[in-house]
């Protein structure tokens, strides 16, 4: 059964979760049985780890049979996937290699929030630490750009600096979509170019580093707020809520969202619940059997905010931080600047996977209040801002420029 974790699926009472519980139970747990792997051409002494390996293949397969949200598995043949990979799967030499083929054949399914986290990496969700060089790409101009670095991580110590293109990683050149995850001990070899068009080598050893970041707040010319969380979680919660509270008088505020990712149902419904002095109709979630759940945004203990409102938004903002934003947006409540958001924001439920890992699975449509399916599309901005090298290069943040024209903010 799944774990009961869900990611964020929006409710506005005890009584709507119940009723999305009740939904979901009926639907069962995986029951359809994975495609047969046969073992006969694995060596004697590999078929303990085979058997391992197809124990955790036969549980995502048959997961995503029985719960995926779209019953038609978005026209993938399923049972043909499960005998290929599931032969695949059979002889892989460790939890690496099974993992990824695992998430190779749920790439078929072309949605964000199914994934298969291995042992590891199920640990580092679950504690807030996972092994990284400290680096966050973007792709400006057809290239991938160091967008930040971890405060405290190798990249930083190493001297790294946003702005910086990508060369090669590990000697090769960067494919357009980028999934790599280092290991603990790891040393992973970039080669940048540097604003001068100077080839920077630099040999970073994978480490834990803590993925928690910290809220920011700054006061703005005019007296407006900026505020940026990067998740959507109750410490965030608490403390978004005490901001704006402490500044009601202020004219108005910039919400950062840009790669924020989401975060929990219960966080999203309160914070929507900040900009308002009345409950507010949040959107649909709809499952596979068809329940549809109208959700609506929690007010107790609201700051009610009545300023101004703009959102900042980019490509990797996803989940609850989309679902804010549209909110918002189509209740009139604020102005989205940035770019087009992930359009991730099927809501997944959680299952522990023989051996430790565990697998997210998207299990929920979302619409928002105006009856606009938001995955594959995302929030398109009010305002649209290009992002460019040059601007990065410069630290120059015209998201936030565009922010305070839209505000009323002149010019320096």
């Amino acid at each position: 059964m799944a774990g009961n974790n869900f990611s964020w699926r929006a409710g506005r009472r005890a009584g709507l979760f119940t009723a999305l519980a009740l939904a979901l139970f009926f639907t069962g747990c995986a029951t359809t049985p994975a495609p047969r792997i046969p073992l006969d051409a694995i060596p004697a002494a590999q078929q303990s780890r085979a058997r391992d390996n197809l124990r955790v293949y036969a549980a995502v397969w048959s997961h995503v049979t029985d719960q995926f949200y779209d019953a038609g598995l978005h026209g993938v043949d399923w049972p043909a996937a499960g005998r290929k990979f599931g032969a695949l799967a059979a002889t892989a030499p460790d939890d690496r290699a099974l993992y990824a083929l695992l998430n190779v054949m749920l790439s078929l399914l072309e949605d964000r929030h199914t994934y298969a986290f291995s042992p590891d990496l199920a640990e580092a969700k679950r504690t807030q630490q996972s092994a990284l060089t400290g680096i966050s790409l973007i792709r400006i101009e057809g290239r991938w750009v160091v967008e930040e670095v971890m405060p405290g991580s190798p990249a930083e110590e190493a001297g790294v600096q946003p702005g910086w293109l990508i060369v090669t990683r590990n000697g090769r050149p960067m494919d357009e979509r980028v999934d790599f995850r280092p290991a603990g001990g790891e040393i992973v070899r970039w080669e940048f170019l540097d604003p001068q068009d100077r080839i920077v080598p630099a040999a970073l050893t994978a480490r834990p580093v803590s993925l928690r970041s910290r809220p920011v707040v700054r006061t703005l010319p005019g007296g407006f707020a900026y505020l940026r969380f990067d998740s959507f979680n109750a410490s965030n919660r608490r403390w978004l809520g005490a901001q704006l509270t402490a500044r009601r008088d202020a004219p108005g505020v910039v919400i950062d969202l840009r790669r924020n990712r989401g975060g929990g149902s219960f966080s999203l419904a309160t914070t929507v619940g900040e900009f308002f002095g009345r409950s507010v109709a949040d959107g649909t979630f709809v499952t596979r059997g068809g329940f549809r759940l109208d959700v609506s945004s929690w007010q107790p203990g609201s700051a009610h905010y009545a300023g101004k409102v703009v959102v900042l938004v980019d490509s990797p903002t996803g989940s609850a931080a989309e679902i804010f934003s549209a909110v918002l947006q189509e209740h009139g409540r604020a102005k989205v600047v940035g770019r087009t958001s992930a359009g991730a924001v099927i809501g997944s439920d959680y299952y522990a996977l023989p051996g430790g890992g565990e697998l997210e699975l998207g299990r929920y449509d979302y619409f928002t209040p105006n009856g606009r399916r938001l995955e594959g599309r995302g929030v398109v901005p009010d305002v649209t801002i290009p992002r460019t090298l040059a601007d990065l290069r410069l630290a120059r943040d015209a998201d936030l420029e565009a922010a305070l024209r839209v505000l009323g903010v002149p010019p320096e």
